[in-house]
């Protein structure tokens, strides 16, 4: 049987710590707040979050870094036979066209 990692980002709503004990990986979304990035759940909080959108903070989104995406792939196929990314939608993101073009250097291991 083989042994497959499930990849998501925290737009899914999984916190970094539900996603350890769901046993899953989490890529923290980006975000750019008044010239600062911040990542979910990792240095800015949903509260955190809110706080600064109620004190009209500029805010922008944006999609993991690739570099970042290809770091965890390739630490999680040392140890994983396949890995199933599930990104934010592909309506809403860019971050699912992203991860299909990447993932076609991964012979089918992603």
């Amino acid at each position: 049987m083989k042994k497959i990692a499930i990849v998501t980002d925290s737009n899914s709503g999984i916190t970094q710590e539900m996603a350890q004990d769901l046993g899953v990986f989490v890529i923290p979304m980006p975000f750019l707040i008044n010239g600062e990035t911040y990542y979910e759940g990792v240095n800015l909080s949903q509260q955190q979050f809110y706080e600064k959108l109620a004190d009209d903070a500029e805010i922008c989104t944006s999609q993991p870094l690739v570099g970042e995406v290809l770091k965890l792939w390739d630490s999680l196929l040392e140890t994983y036979d396949e890995i199933l990314h599930i990104p934010m939608s592909s309506g809403l993101s860019g971050a699912c066209a992203t991860a299909a073009v990447l993932a076609e250097d991964y012979q089918g291991r992603v």
